[in-house]
């Protein structure tokens, strides 16, 4: 969630930053119930404040044998407006938070605005594979090969789902194994968190409420949404230190994660979608690090070039791309994918994202 500050103080130089990935911006209602606000914090603050000098003050005018009930009633008066403010902050401050909560972040200054149609390339890795017309696509390839297997996948758990046996199911498991060795070589702690996640992390991680309907939600016995699977480790990741104070002499703090992923997102029936290119479970290691806000941009390099290295070593033609604003999720302020070119798909595809 965006600082109010921020807004406050520039309204204008925030608007215009956001958008960058929204059609419109507008903070006339939010600057007003911001003032509304804090107008109704100092009347409760004078409110209160009189309400306690003038009730230590009866016991004793009471000894002096003065009458005090004129004086009482009238406190009963004042906390009768005290709570009758109460609830208008408290209405004031629920259309803040929502207002807040729907807004994306901030983009970087050098992210391009609009969709991925301005997305930027900011290099190239490797020659382009070619294939010849007769050569198998993916789905063909793992099908004939016995790697994959999407009618029992389908079957098991209805469309959207696949499973990997015999050299799949080891190929997926040596890839995960090779990328979680890099990742500990280079100090990374090797984390297995929870895949069920409360609504809270889901909040902290900036997909809820917006995206809250993307994921698969657990109802509870009241018949509340009170959990969920989390659509990848980086959702558990972020809540790793929530409500706890890092020293800065002890950031950066580096995880990896390996968990399934989980997402209300299906393929569809284009041919560029077939097979394991979307679904709604798939197998993903994760990269994360909490450090100072300054360090950010040389933690999110880093980041880049050990997803890069991981491809590279696999001898994949890939390029790096920066996401233009809309591109990019929306809790992000700089975003760069990793996309390798699939021969028989004749297109990049994103397989790593930074942000």
């Amino acid at each position: 969630m965006l600082d109010l500050n921020l807004i406050r103080e520039d309204p204008e130089a925030a608007r215009q930053a956001l958008l960058k990935r929204m059609d419109h911006v507008d903070f006339t209602d939010l600057l007003g119930w911001d003032r509304r606000r804090r107008e109704l914090i100092t009347e409760t603050g004078g409110l209160r404040e009189k309400r306690n000098k003038v009730s230590a003050s009866i016991p004793a005018l009471k000894k002096e044998g003065r009458d005090t009930s004129e004086l009482q009633k009238e406190m009963k008066e004042v906390s009768a407006t005290i709570k009758a403010i109460e609830a208008e902050l408290s209405e004031v401050e629920g259309s803040l938070k929502a207002f807040l909560e729907e807004l994306p972040n901030i983009p970087a200054q050098d992210v391009p605005p609009g969709g991925k149609e301005n997305n930027e390339v900011v290099r190239v890795w490797g020659q382009k594979p070619e294939m010849e017309d007769w050569a198998k696509d993916h789905v063909e390839l793992v099908t004939s090969l016995g790697l994959v297997d999407y009618e029992r996948g389908v079957k098991m758990g209805g469309n959207g789902f696949w499973l990997y046996r015999g050299n799949g199911a080891r190929i997926e498991w040596a890839l995960l194994n090779y990328f979680i060795d890099r990742h500990t070589e280079d100090g990374y702690e090797f984390v297995l968190p929870p895949h069920i996640l409360t609504h809270e992390c889901g909040y902290t991680a900036g997909q809820f409420p917006k995206f809250a309907d993307d994921v698969f939600h657990l109802e509870s016995e009241e018949g509340r949404a009170s959990q969920f699977l989390l659509p990848t480790s980086e959702t558990a990741l972020i809540n790793f230190h929530r409500d706890e104070i890092i020293p800065e002499e002890d950031l950066p703090r580096k995880y990896c994660a390996y968990t399934p992923c989980y997402r209300k997102e299906a393929g569809s029936y284009r041919a560029q979608e077939r097979g394991m290119i979307r679904g709604h479970q798939f197998n993903k290691v994760e990269i994360f690090q909490f450090t100072a806000p300054e360090d950010s941009e040389a933690a999110l390099e880093e980041l880049i070039a050990k997803a890069e290295r991981l491809v590279q070593d696999l001898g994949l033609h890939h390029q790096v791309s920066k996401l233009a604003a809309r591109d990019a999720s929306a809790s992000m302020a700089k975003t760069y994918d990793i996309e390798v070119w699939l021969p028989s798909m004749r297109e990049y595809k994103e397989v790593s994202s930074a942000s």
